[in-house]
């Protein structure tokens, strides 16, 4: 994974857009399947084939329906969308019970190149937000030659085991509870017997202003029946705060990453006006950013899941970035 740099530019913008109501009913085509190296990958895909190609990339608690309304738009504008259940999540499983269930941030970049290297796909255009965010800025990072552009809610989300041993001031650490929670065997139980509530609760202070019906939500926790996704969840919040080894084929991946290396790629970062959870101020990851780049805040009640909550705003990015 190589790292290469290109020219900058500069440009910032504010947005408004009301939060979209649920449409429960919203979904995709039956779900296809990808085998990659270790992962019988479950995605959805929707456009013309020969287009140019999107993935985006869901967070936790989250899944592919974050991008259920993303998806149309682009489609209809001739790109071809992929839009992958992370390991643990949905349709997507692992292919040995004898491999590890590694949360750890350079295993999922790596399910990410894995997928476009079994899809045949040189080059695509990532448009993600939380865990998924975190992956598609280490792709960028580290593998620009892959990646066409960026679209990157929250902005640059890369860290190592070794920064996070650095305490946050006191309303910041209370931001990241459930971490806390996680690393505890009561945690990891807590999360196995009620990973609904859980998942739930963390909707709705992620995103206070977003209004979501019942259906809207149970659509996506049925991914979280996969019967790797607590492992998963679990071990990488573990990795974070180094409580949970990783695997040692991605130590050198993680060593370049703990050097916070600059993304280079055409990137417009995102943020909701009224996310709940912990997130970077855009201003201390601007430098981060070394190619064209904007910045948009999107108003008007919109939280963490932005992608959901303001389609048509993060569908117009990912068009946005890749005339760029």
């Amino acid at each position: 994974m190589p790292l290469s740099v290109i020219g900058t530019s500069s440009r910032a913008a504010a947005q408004t857009s009301k939060p979209v109501q649920s449409i429960s009913a919203a979904t995709f085509a039956p779900i296809k399947l990808a085998r990659t190296g270790s992962l019988n990958v479950g995605y959805a895909e929707a456009g013309p084939p020969n287009g140019p190609v999107v993935m985006l990339l869901h967070g936790w608690p989250y899944d592919i329906h974050s991008f259920v309304e993303v998806a149309p738009i682009l489609a209809v504008k001739g790109y071809r969308v992929i839009v992958p259940y992370l390991r643990g999540f949905g349709d997507t499983r692992f292919l040995s019970a004898d491999t590890m269930r590694n949360g750890e941030p350079a295993a999922l970049a790596r399910d990410a190149i894995d997928l476009l290297d079994a899809l045949k796909i040189e080059r695509a255009i990532l448009g993600a937000f939380d865990i998924g965010g975190r992956t598609a800025d280490i792709v960028a990072a580290l593998a620009p030659e892959r990646v066409r552009g960026l679209v990157a809610v929250s902005g640059y989300l890369i860290s190592s085991q070794e920064s996070n041993k650095q305490p946050l001031p006191p309303d910041a650490e209370f931001q990241w509870w459930y971490q806390f929670y996680f690393a505890t065997e009561r945690g990891r139980l807590g999360y196995e017997k009620n990973t609904r509530a859980f998942n739930k609760l963390i909707w709705k202070l992620a995103s206070p202003q977003w209004h979501f019906d019942d259906a809207t939500f149970d659509r996506t926790a049925a991914s979280f029946d996969n019967p790797d996704h607590v492992a998963i969840v679990i071990h990488n919040y573990r990795w974070r705060l180094g409580l949970a080894e990783g695997e040692a084929r991605y130590a050198d991946v993680e060593r370049k990453l703990a050097s916070n290396p600059a993304i280079t790629v055409p990137t417009i970062t995102m943020e909701g006006d009224a996310n709940g959870a912990p997130h970077p101020p855009a201003e201390a990851y601007r430098a981060r950013f070394t190619g064209r780049y904007e910045h948009r805040k999107i108003g008007g009640g919109i939280g963490h899941n932005l992608p959901q909550e303001a389609p048509r705003d993060f569908a117009q990015a990912v068009m946005d970035v890749a005339s760029r």
